[in-house]
């Protein structure tokens, strides 16, 4: 598989981020999924709605609390082989909840797949920007992205289908499957990667003292926390503020998903022209949709547009944000970084959806706009006056 295509990339480099992406795909349609089988999920097993809501909670949390005890755990090892050890757990938990016959078994089985989500998050991107060359980071990086996107416009609703008609557990069983087929992909295209040198709880203080990574960390609890005070209630706020039909609702938020296709796509072009300029955008961006969601749901029209361009803003900040913090840590510390990166966006998407329902309780379903408007705010305020400037330091 040596031979070059037109844009400099062997067919031995596609094939892997091809398999990276579906990867990310099928992780991503496993957290989005449970969400469309709620109600399903409860009635079979006998439990509440709030409890089998549990799944999606305990889920986020221990994807923040196990991301870097995981990866200091596996540091040292191959990278290929840690990918398919953690495909290989992911796999095997999806069938133990296919075959779930209580709420507790379920509950432990969506707990392997959040400790294999973990792992893969903390290694996806990290991984990609290796197998390519240097030229083409962003676009490996964008490629991952795009396969959580397709996850949230194609894997939840499919899932949700397939739940309807024959069954939450087979849901799961055919996540397995297609998990089973992308393992089988990689263990034939994918090349080892060597792991990093062993890094111990000693070394977290070069990450944790090294002050644009600091500023990262504290956009990845910031941002994460306004969108998802916002997000976390979108549905309630289109129905009773907006004023959208069922199906119109469905279609906003479809497109809302599809448009971080365009997020990822708009970052694989302009990002590494200006970064700094880039990440300040989306940044501002974000912060102004939110601000203007309230006075946007005078018109279905209206609202539908913010919310598409809103999908496309917060794609580009994951996927800059990523690409930061890759670029700023040491290369055998990379995936360590990026557990840290993700346990804090997991923490910050835990208290988006807690603010965010006081908001609702104690204010109004109309008020998660500015809520999380006024959060994004802080974030815009401590990016242009801390973290700018020490990225413009970086770039000439």
């Amino acid at each position: 598989m040596s031979g070059s295509t037109g844009d400099g990339m062997s067919a031995g480099q596609w094939l892997p981020l091809v398999g990276l992406t579906l990867s990310a795909f099928i992780f991503n349609t496993s957290e989005f999924m449970p969400i469309g089988l709620l109600t399903d999920i409860a009635v079979d097993l006998h439990v509440t709605e709030a409890r089998a809501g549990m799944l999606i909670s305990v889920y986020a949390w221990v994807v923040a609390l196990l991301s870097l005890p995981l990866m200091l755990l596996v540091a040292r090892m191959e990278y290929r082989r840690l990918l398919l050890v953690t495909l290989a757990l992911f796999i095997v938990s999806h069938l133990l909840s296919a075959v779930a016959g209580n709420y507790a078994v379920l509950m432990a089985s969506r707990i392997g797949v959040a400790c294999s989500h973990a792992v893969f998050w903390s290694i996806a991107s990290p991984l990609a920007v290796r197998i390519v060359p240097e030229k083409r980071r962003s676009l490996a990086l964008s490629m991952i992205v795009t396969g959580t996107s397709v996850a949230m416009v194609v894997g939840m609703p499919l899932g949700r289908i397939i739940g309807l008609y024959v069954g939450w557990r087979t849901s799961f069983l055919c996540v397995a499957v297609l998990a089973a087929v992308v393992f089988c992909y990689l263990l034939a295209v994918f090349p080892k990667v060597p792991g990093g040198k062993s890094f111990s709880v000693r070394r977290l203080p070069v990450l944790l003292k090294h002050p644009v990574l600091v500023g990262i960390y504290l956009m990845a609890l910031l941002v994460p926390t306004a969108h998802y005070t916002v997000y976390s209630y979108i549905e309630p706020f289109l129905q009773q503020v907006a004023g959208l039909p069922a199906e119109w609702i469905t279609l906003t938020l479809t497109a809302f998903g599809a448009a971080g296709i365009f997020g990822s796509m708009l970052f694989a072009r302009y990002y590494d022209r200006r970064p700094a300029r880039f990440v300040a955008a989306v940044v501002v961006g974000i912060a102004l949709l939110l601000l203007l969601l309230r006075s946007a749901a005078f018109d279905r029209y209206v609202v539908m547009a913010l919310c598409i361009v809103w999908g496309i803003a917060v794609t580009a900040f994951n996927v800059a944000f990523q690409a930061e913090t890759i670029r700023y840590a040491p290369e055998d510390a990379a995936p360590v970084a990026m557990s840290i990166f993700s346990g804090i966006y997991n923490v910050g998407i835990g208290c988006g959806a807690l603010f965010g329902g006081a908001v609702c309780t104690y204010l109004s379903v109309a008020d998660i706009g500015y809520a999380g408007g006024v959060l994004a705010v802080a974030a815009v305020v401590f990016c242009l006056c801390r973290l700018l400037p020490l990225l413009k330091g970086r770039i000439s």
